[in-house]
């Protein structure tokens, strides 16, 4: 039974006040449910029942329904989630969240371990040990015991705001007790985890109603996090484990003694944390965890070890992209062995087919496995690979399954090797296999389904024509429906035609404006767009540029092909065969006919001027006034070269907003200049010219 309003209660529910306030209940309310939410979900010592908590949130429901003006961004009720949409927001992080370096023995514990002791001269030092989870880094911003910000790691300098969606996480507090001597502000970073027990569930609901289920739990909490809304991230039970503490007037001279007062402050820190002095001990803990992890209700993949005290870690310091004072220890990957129920083989976009392994469910880092690709046909005969035979499966990176070996001594008697197909699964068609290649195609790239949606899908990807507004499952459909059998179907598509039931105007509208503005698309990316195979982005542009237009472009030879600056023979012969296709020159015709640009633009592929003869410019980062592409466009208008990575031929980095830490350190190690999007437009190519 639901308490009354205008009775206190205690930690069960009972009346105890009768003349108290509507106010004062909400206050007494949030207490009270932070208290037991702290105790369930980071104790796992619940004192009242579920059905009593459900009341008691209920009824502060309620209450605040009644009175908005005692809004309380961490009240108890924030943990449901909200339907409100909006874009997350950039922040900046006060401290950079860098990334670890990674070791995979135990002779790379022991190299760092000598190398943090010659560092500290011989002086003695602890290392705590602690898991290494599995999730996505978040950094927490407390004052006054409050929660007022969660951000996503994001490129380490800057990340996404998620506050409205962390708060929905149950064992994250909202607000702490009062009197426990934490400082007013302090940040704490940590894991957003999607539990086992939360991943089945998803996945299995997703299965049921056929959307593609999650790889990983990492996926998983990802996925969830970045959610526009927070009612979905309440809904599947998302968790969350802290592991450092910032901040001023902590007081505390180590790591693990940090991680303890945060533990006695209200937050869920690693399980099993302890303090080693020797490799002995560390060795010792690795070895215990790399099998007693498997009942954690979470995923790991390895070990943290920190120098444990704080004048010791400022006394290392940091290398350009991780601490001196700490590492991570990647388990190795989990191994399987399960039977080869059979092989099938799916088609992609270039006709290219994959052959896949199907096998008794074996459970392997913590997910269900059944199928684990065997890349092509000289994979397959390379491991001997019989029918039904017992396959040693992995999770490569412990996400992606992988055949590693096959158990030849549990073959049966007789087994017939796998033979890979010869003709095409879909169409029928017979596959072929060029010299030097080591995939096999199917050569009906106008007839083949998976061919003609796939070459659809890359049409509308958003480096080719980004029509963003369409979507594999959407092309499907309009595939299954007959509205579209090729590209150039996509341009004679009518709002009337998608609204057919008359429940989707908006959306029909929407995707027939999104394909009319791609025909605004560069030439060059449309070149991209067709598909050819082996032409990709850089490729494309190198021939749209040297050709200028379609028609000189299907009608070059082999060798004219081959004059354009790293086109080899494999691409100028593949460029020629797509050309002769009679149904590929029918697309491109038609593409012409509905207004795709078929040719450069002129005036935007001349010559501007000579400023930037002889530099070497790197485009990084995010820009407003122009894109990237656009802006690598002005570079070689100015005479200037695009370079991919940085060094000391680089003239100078053209930065936009979310430049990553490690360009920005390397930058500065060289001594290169970074140039901001305004000072390039007015100092160096003088955008009144443009």
């Amino acid at each position: 039974m639901q308490t009354e309003c205008g009775a206190e209660t205690g930690g069960d529910g009972s009346k105890t006040n009768p003349n108290m306030t509507e106010q004062e209940r909400i206050y007494i309310l949030r207490g009270q449910l932070h208290e037991h939410n702290h105790r369930y979900y980071v104790l796992n010592q619940p004192v009242i029942s579920d059905q009593e908590f459900d009341f008691m949130m209920h009824e502060l429901q309620d209450l605040e329904a009644r009175h908005p003006e005692l809004y309380d961004a961490n009240s108890p009720t924030m943990r449901v989630g909200s339907d409100i949409t909006k874009e997350f927001r950039q922040v900046p992080h006060r401290y950079p969240m860098l990334s670890l370096a990674n070791t995979y023995s135990e002779g790379d514990v022991a190299e760092w371990y000598n190398q943090v002791s010659r560092g500290l001269e011989g002086e003695e030092f602890e290392v705590c040990c602690e898991m290494k989870y599995d999730g996505l880094s978040i950094s927490l911003t407390y004052e006054k015991g409050r929660l007022v910000q969660a951000v996503t790691r994001g490129d380490g300098v800057q990340g996404d705001d998620v506050t409205a969606n962390v708060r929905t996480i149950r064992s994250i507090p909202l607000v702490l007790k009062e009197g426990l001597g934490y400082p007013d502000t302090f940040e704490i970073r940590g894991e957003i985890l999607m539990p086992w027990q939360s991943f089945d569930r998803l996945n299995e609901e997703r299965e049921e109603i056929g959307e593609q289920p999650f790889a990983n739990p990492r996926n998983a909490a990802s996925g969830t996090l970045k959610s526009l809304d927070s009612r979905i991230v309440a809904e599947r039970g998302l968790d969350a484990y802290l592991y450092y503490l910032l901040g001023d007037g902590i007081g505390a001279e180590g790591h693990y003694e940090s991680l303890e007062k945060a533990k006695a402050w209200g937050f869920k820190t690693s399980e099993g944390m302890k303090k080693m002095r020797s490799l002995e001990e560390i060795y010792a803990f690795i070895n215990h965890w790399d099998t007693a992890r498997k009942a954690l209700p979470v995923a790991t993949d390895g070990i943290v070890l920190k120098v444990n005290s704080f004048r010791q870690q400022r006394h290392l310091g940091f290398t350009a992209k991780s601490p001196r004072w700490a590492i991570a220890y990647k388990f190795r990957a989990e191994r399987a062995c399960t039977k080869l129920l059979g092989v099938t083989y799916q088609v992609g976009r270039t006709g290219a087919v994959t052959p896949v392994a199907n096998m008794e469910t074996v459970q392997l880092a913590g997910t269900k496995v059944r199928r684990a690709t065997l890349n092509n046909a000289d994979f397959i005969r390379s491991f001997n690979i019989h029918e039904g035979d017992w396959l040693y499966v992995e999770k490569g990176g412990e996400i992606i399954p992988k055949i590693v070996g096959v158990d030849e001594e549990r073959r049966e008697p007789g087994a017939k090797p796998v033979e890979f197909v010869t003709r095409c699964p879909e169409c029928g068609a017979e596959l072929r296999r060029n010299e030097g290649e080591a995939a096999t195609y199917c050569p009906n790239d106008t007839g083949c389904p998976p061919q003609i949606k796939g070459r659809i899908e890359h049409f509308i990807a958003r480096k080719a024509m980004n029509i963003d507004s369409l979507g594999p499952e959407t092309v499907d459909d309009y595939y299954e429906e007959g509205l579209i059998h090729d590209v150039a179907d996509l341009y004679s598509i009518t709002v009337d035609q998608i609204n057919a039931d008359g429940t989707r105007d908006k959306s029909a509208r929407k995707i027939v404006s999104a394909i009319e503005k791609s025909k605004t698309v560069p030439f060059e990316r449309v070149v991209f767009a067709l598909g050819i195979r082996m032409v990709g982005e850089t490729t494309a542009r190198l021939l749209a540029r040297h050709f200028g237009d379609i028609d000189s472009l299907s009608r070059a030879t082999v060798e004219q092909l081959m004059e354009v600056d790293g086109v080899g023979e494999a691409i100028a012969v593949s460029v020629v065969s797509y050309f002769q296709n009679a149904k590929n020159r029918e697309i491109v015709s038609r593409l012409a006919s509905y207004g795709v640009r078929m040719s450069v633009d002129k005036e935007a592929g001349k010559a501007a001027g000579d400023e930037l003869a002889g530099m070497n410019v790197v485009v990084s980062g995010v820009f407003s006034r122009h894109s990237r592409d656009e802006y690598k466009l002005m570079i070689e208008r100015h005479g200037g070269k695009n370079v991919s990575s940085i060094s000391g031929k680089t003239t100078f980095i053209l930065a936009g907003d979310n430049m990553g830490p490690s360009k920005l350190q390397k930058a500065q190690k060289l001594g290169v200049k970074i140039v901001g999007e305004d000072e390039f437009l007015t100092s160096y190519i003088n955008e009144d010219k443009e």
